[in-house]
């Protein structure tokens, strides 16, 4: 699965989409690995125009975790949620520049 919304490495699945007023990006840990938990997701959000902080949540439409001003932060964060490194999470072309 490959193309400008989705990604898929190292067994986690994430997906880049706009509601009305965000711009979300969801992993979810399809395959367990010998540290991501099978299952488990993250999700990282911001505002339609782009120029808010970002958002992170266990799910897209799940509580906010916590806020961060750059993309390497929240990614990191989600990365914990789902239990890999920062390094492990596939993002797809559409959503590279989150936090920007």
């Amino acid at each position: 699965m490959s193309d400008d919304r989705t990604a898929e490495a190292n067994g986690i699945r994430a997906s880049y989409d706009e509601t009305e007023t965000e711009r979300v990006l969801e992993f979810e840990a399809a395959v367990e690995g010998a540290t991501a938990r099978h299952g488990a997701t993250a999700a990282i959000a911001q505002n339609r125009e782009g120029y808010a902080m970002l958002k992170v949540r266990p799910t897209a439409d799940g509580d906010e975790l916590e806020r961060y001003y750059g993309f390497d932060m929240a990614l990191d964060h989600a990365a914990e949620l789902l239990g890999v490194s920062q390094r492990d999470l596939p993002v797809p072309a559409a959503a590279e520049d989150l936090g920007m």
